[in-house]
């Protein structure tokens, strides 16, 4: 069975794996062990003391088997992207031209840099290990952190995004950013996308075109992916999709990955998540359900099959599952059914 925990120190090594393994692309885990520390530590600090309000906070959870103690998954949640450092994305949107005294009215699309999502809370890192996609482990990964989101809401900001990545191949050639290359930058794709990934953002707002961009001048490669999400991401994104978020736009200025959105409150999992009092015992009957504890600093959370008592407001708990929520009789916990 996986338990999602907060992640640790220890866990730095099997973090590096990840960022290796993920590829191309995968801004947010890149190859680099001074960052994957800071984000660790960063982390740590968030989940030491539970903050007053919506701050620069990283909650990084991984993945780990109850029966061997390996980690095979991360997930995480940055409380407000862009306060400390600019969060650029491009908004796919129309400009008219048009003269009434020629007859002429043409739409054009065209792609505008903007900083809108300042400030907003961002679902990001998700990477699950191959060995270990399979059954309910990527809903797990996934969506255990609407249970924290519905948790401590007050944490975050009303609007959830994720960016989704956007297509390029097995060398981390995009064809959105072959375009850019071309005629703004002179370096490749996981070149920026590393320098992203280590905050090295400076060279976007030096070299990145102030004004629209024109879409029916980008090559017909570049075009044909703009808002189209990477083979490997699609399953997170139908996740994200059932629980309401939606595409508004907004895509990423390197690869025009679509960044989805949802104000936090209608969360599927977070509108339907309820609280409920543990009762330790045999659970018959039972439904599965994505179920935590209802902890800051020690946030547990699986999938599992529960038995729910409605009269007397009780989730029926097995021993042994009640002991990796780190939970007994009478506690608190937060859950819905898969």
């Amino acid at each position: 069975m996986l338990v999602i925990r907060p992640i640790e120190q220890n866990d730095l090594p099997t973090l590096k794996q990840f960022a290796i393994e993920s590829g191309h692309g995968f801004t947010s885990l890149p190859v680099n062990d001074e960052l994957l520390q800071n984000k660790i530590d960063l982390s740590i600090a968030s989940f030491a003391s539970r903050p007053a309000g919506k701050g620069e906070c990283l909650y990084f959870f991984v993945a780990e088997d109850s029966s061997t103690g390996e980690v095979v998954g991360t997930c995480a949640i940055d409380a407000a992207v862009g306060l400390s450092a600019p969060f650029y994305n491009y908004l796919l949107g129309k400009q008219v031209h048009s003269s009434p005294r020629l007859g002429i009215y043409n739409v054009v699309d065209t792609l505008t840099l903007t900083n809108d999502y300042t400030g907003v809370s961002e679902l990001c890192t998700l990477f699950l290990r191959e060995s270990a996609r399979h059954g309910l482990n990527g809903r797990l990964l996934s969506k255990c952190r609407f249970l924290f989101l519905a948790e401590f809401s007050e944490l975050f900001d009303h609007r959830v995004l994720a960016e989704m990545r956007g297509v390029s191949d097995e060398k981390g050639n995009s064809p959105f950013w072959c375009w850019l290359q071309e005629h703004f930058f002179s370096m490749d794709f996981p070149t920026v996308d590393y320098l992203t990934g280590i905050g090295q953002k400076g060279f976007i707002a030096d070299l990145m075109p102030k004004f629209p961009i024109y879409v029916n001048l980008l090559s017909k490669e570049a075009k044909s992916v703009i808002g189209l999400t990477h083979d490997n991401t699609r399953p997170a994104l139908r996740m994200l999709e059932e629980e309401g978020f939606t595409w508004r736009g907004y895509v990423d200025i390197f690869d025009a990955g679509p960044s989805v959105e949802c104000e936090l409150s209608q969360i599927r999992t977070v509108r339907t998540s309820r609280q409920l009092k543990v009762h330790v015992g045999k659970v018959t009957q039972g439904k599965t359900h994505l179920i935590s504890n209802t902890e800051f600093t020690h946030f547990r959370a699986l999938v599992t099959e529960v038995t729910i008592n409605e009269d007397k407001a009780q989730a029926v708990l097995g021993e042994d599952v009640a002991r990796l929520l780190k939970v007994e009789d009478g506690d608190t916990v937060r859950l819905v059914e898969i």
